[in-house]
This record gives structure tokens, sequence and C-alpha cells, in this order.
């Protein structure tokens, strides 16, 4: 009798603790993803600055300015990790076509507000790609335990489900290609 309340002990005991693995694991991909929300936001608000700024130099730029100011919309405006990748990959693009347009005015260039933006940015885009990578940190160790036995028998009793990575568009993966005519 007593070797087997031990046993049913250690089996809710391994139970509780599996289950509160998974959901510490769940709550550190949840707290990842909002460290890059954290990054994005503060990226949103710098462009708009940025954009103003150049605004005045750049009189025959205009489309490149509003692309990157439409594509921080669709960027702020979408949500799950993949179309969250899919339109900050965009808004990359976009922001990388206003630097290289800002090295062809001399004026723009020496502005020390661009420089102070064109350095916050890149500041900024250093801590989302280090945000991203412990979201994909945190993610595969909460996809590993869920795929794991014995867990992976508690994972599937109380739904717990696999969460996405944030992966680069396949765009983005090639050479970049340098035109230095």
């Amino acid at each position: 009798m007593i070797i087997l309340l031990g046993i049913v002990v250690l089996v809710a005991l391994w139970f509780i603790l599996s289950y509160n693995g998974l959901v510490s694991a769940r709550n550190m991909v949840k707290n990842a993803w909002s460290q890059i929300d954290v990054q994005l936001k503060r990226r949103y608000d710098l462009i708009p600055n940025l954009v103003e700024v150049v605004r005045d130099y750049m009189a025959y730029e205009q489309e490149t300015l509003e692309k990157v100011v439409k594509a921080r919309q669709t960027a702020i405006d979408v949500s799950g990790v993949k179309e969250q990748a899919q339109a900050e990959a965009q808004l990359t693009a976009s922001l990388r076509q206003l630097f290289a347009l800002v090295e062809n005015y001399p004026q723009l260039k020496a502005n020390e507000n661009v420089g102070r933006l064109q350095e916050e940015l890149t500041t900024t885009e250093n801590k989302i790609s280090f945000a991203r990578q412990h979201y994909n940190d945190s993610v595969m160790r909460y996809n590993t335990k869920l795929q794991t036995i014995p867990t992976n028998m508690i994972a599937g009793m109380f739904n717990f489900t696999a969460e996405t990575f944030f992966e680069t568009p396949t765009e983005e993966r090639g050479p970049v290609k340098v035109d230095l005519r």
C-alpha cells in the first residue's frame, strides 16, 4: 500500500513539474515576442522622424519616402510571426533604399539629425536582431518540450501547440547584389 501511494505521489509530482515546465516555456516564448515588439515599436517611432528630416532635401525622391511610410504602416498592422517577418523584410528593404539615397545628397549626409537618426535605427536594428535570436531560442526550447517524451503526453492532454520561428523570408536569404557603377 505504501509503495502504491509512493508511486502515485511520484507520478503526480512528475505531472505537476512537467505541466509547469511547459507553461513556463510557453510564457518565455510570449515574453521573447514581447521583447521583439518593444524594439519594433522603437523602430516605428524613429522612422517618421527620419522621413520628416530628409523630406525637404529629397524633393525628387518622394516615391522612396512613400514606400518607407507604407512599409512602416504595413509592419504595424500585421499580426503573426510569419506575417511580421515578411512585413519587416519589406520595411528593411525600403529603409536600405532610403539610406542609399541619402548617400547621394552631401548636405543631407552631413546633417546631424539624419546621422543621429541613422545611428539610432542601426542600434535598434541590432537590438531587434538579438531579440529575434532570443525568441527563436525560446521557441526551440518550448517546441522541443512539446515533442519529447514524456512531456509530449501532457502537452497533448492540455492542447499546448507549437510556436512558429521568426524566419527570414526566402527572398532575403540570397546574396546581396552590389552595383558599383
